[in-house]
């Protein structure tokens, strides 16, 4: 099968899976009559693989070095366990660092709730600088308790 259809088939766009053959992880075949890149039954199930791996979160870098391993004949399952760790904390730090945003959002709107619009606009905008950020503002109060 062709590009588009490889691409159509599994729910990706033509340019994924041109840029996955550009980098490796897929090996068409090109055909001699037309140049064309053809696709096996081989390098549709190694694009289900590399579509599975991106939804849990591994790179690119990851998903070849996980097949790396297995070409070489070793399990890449203490890799891609070893992996998937290092993923999840990224993740969850991430994720903390987003729920941090997300509190300063929700103060910030809850303290310009009764702020007038252009009231005592300094520079551009007076509720963002007007904003007293309580994450940081708690961090600084606790660290002057402790000096």
């Amino acid at each position: 099968m062709y590009v588009k259809q490889l691409a159509k088939l599994m729910g990706v766009t033509a340019d994924t899976v041109r840029h996955y053959t550009r980098i490796g992880l897929l090996h068409p075949i090109r055909s001699e009559e037309n140049g064309y890149q053809e696709y096996t039954k081989q390098d549709q199930q190694r694009l289900k693989f590399i579509i599975s791996s991106r939804q849990l979160g591994f790179s690119l870098k990851d998903i070849q070095h996980i097949i790396g391993e297995s070409e070489q004949g070793n399990c890449p399952c203490p890799l891609t366990r070893k992996l998937i760790t290092k993923r999840l904390e990224e993740t969850e730090a991430l994720f903390q660092e987003t729920l941090k945003l997300r509190n300063r959002m929700h103060a910030a709107l809850a303290q310009w709730d009764t702020s007038a619009d252009g009231a005592n606009a300094s520079d551009v905008c007076s509720l963002i600088e007007s904003f007293v950020d309580p994450i940081n503002d708690s961090a600084n109060k606790e660290q002057r308790n402790d000096d």
